[in-house]
């Protein structure tokens, strides 16, 4: 009986070969018995090799193995040049952005697409919904102070913003003051970078516009801002509100005021004075834009402060003499006499207040002889 014996080599041998044919591979490898341990290593590590390019491979490629001619190639090619002149139709970026601007949010190997099925998001306050078109990257938002790089489109004219390309810094800035300046402003704090949604205002009476959001800075939301900041802010909102109001633009006079104010609101109480201002100052734009019922309730905040304040009860008297509660018109206007003597207009608004008051009366009593008579 002839007893065979294993080297410890012979040993090594078998169990690779053994590793090998459990290997999902596509590669085929040279039997043991032909070749040494160190080829077998070799034979190892290119598969390895193999099937980790497979993993790294983007989705929707096949994912069978390259030959290894074609891996060669690919190791020893030449990056593309970039492409350095705008093709035709296309909208040079401002100062400042060099080539894509939506480059920084898209990664080697994927490349933001349309979605199939468009996302509508609905403004929680009614100002405007937004049609995801193409979905942005990460999870941070403009918020206060971010500049922002952004391609529109599709605006109407005369609303005051550049098409194309261009800089908007949240919170800040003439392009702000229209009302489709309020509503981007908004769209642009629900968005992430890479983003691409159309804009609608509430309707459909305007046709949509096309909002591309590449990148923004970090800007600070109102809950991290300090005192002083948030002073600071109101106080550049309602400067920017008189001037529009002077300027015969009440409607974004109103805009201001009401940021400034969303600001003071979350000081702790009672708040800086400025807030029975700003109250005041909306409460005329109110007036004006023919909005007497709000126009009353901002004069209350101002009343509920400083109940002898001549503006805010002059405004009130005349807001509800609009809405037709008369008799809570003439206390108000009254009331201003008292504190002014010699106001002119709450004279003269008292009145029309009074000779309303005695025609609504006439009515009612002719009515009234007529059921009865």
């Amino acid at each position: 009986m002839t007893c065979r014996t294993s080297t410890p080599q012979s040993l090594n041998l078998e169990s690779l070969s053994k590793m090998e044919r459990k290997s999902q591979g596509s590669l085929k490898l040279v039997p043991s018995s032909l070749i040494g341990e160190k080829d077998i290593l070799q034979q190892q590590e290119v598969q390895q090799g193999l099937d980790s390019s497979r993993e790294d491979r983007p989705l929707g490629l096949d994912s069978g193995a390259l030959p290894t001619e074609a891996l060669s190639a690919a190791a020893d090619s030449e990056p593309l040049t970039p492409q350095t002149e705008d093709p035709p139709g296309v909208d040079r970026a401002p100062a400042g952005m060099r080539g894509d601007p939506l480059d920084h949010c898209r990664s080697s190997n994927e490349i933001a697409e349309p979605l199939q099925s468009p996302i509508l998001w609905h403004c929680p306050d009614g100002s405007f919904v937004k049609r995801i078109m193409v979905q942005g990257q990460g999870l941070d938002k403009p918020k206060g102070g971010s500049l922002c790089q952004v391609l529109v489109s599709g605006l109407p004219p005369g609303v005051g913003l550049p098409e194309g390309w261009t800089e908007l810094t949240v919170g800040s800035g003439p392009w702000r003051d229209s009302l489709w300046g309020e509503v981007l402003e908004k769209c642009l704090e629900t968005m992430c970078s890479g983003e691409q949604a159309e804009l609608l205002l509430p309707g459909g009476a305007e046709p949509p516009a096309l909002v591309t959001l590449a990148s923004f800075t970090m800007g600070k939301d109102s809950w991290e801002l300090s005192v002083k900041e948030k002073e600071e802010l109101a106080s550049e909102e309602r400067a920017r509100g008189t001037e529009l109001f002077r300027a015969g633009n009440p409607e974004a006079a109103a805009r201001c005021y009401s940021r400034a104010l969303r600001l003071l609101m979350t000081l702790p109480p009672p708040g800086p004075p400025d807030r029975t201002i700003l109250h005041a100052n909306l409460a005329a734009c109110q007036l004006q834009l023919g909005q007497p019922t709000l126009a009353a309730q901002s004069c209350d905040r101002v009343l509920e402060r400083d109940p002898r304040h001549v503006k805010a009860l002059y405004r009130r008297g005349v807001a509800r003499a609009a809405f037709g509660e008369l008799d809570g018109a003439a206390a108000d206007l009254r009331m201003v006499l008292e504190v002014e003597p010699g106001n002119r207009a709450a004279r003269e608004e008292l009145g029309r207040v009074v000779i309303r008051g005695r025609e609504q009366d006439a009515g009612l009593a002719r009515g009234l002889r007529k059921m009865f008579g």
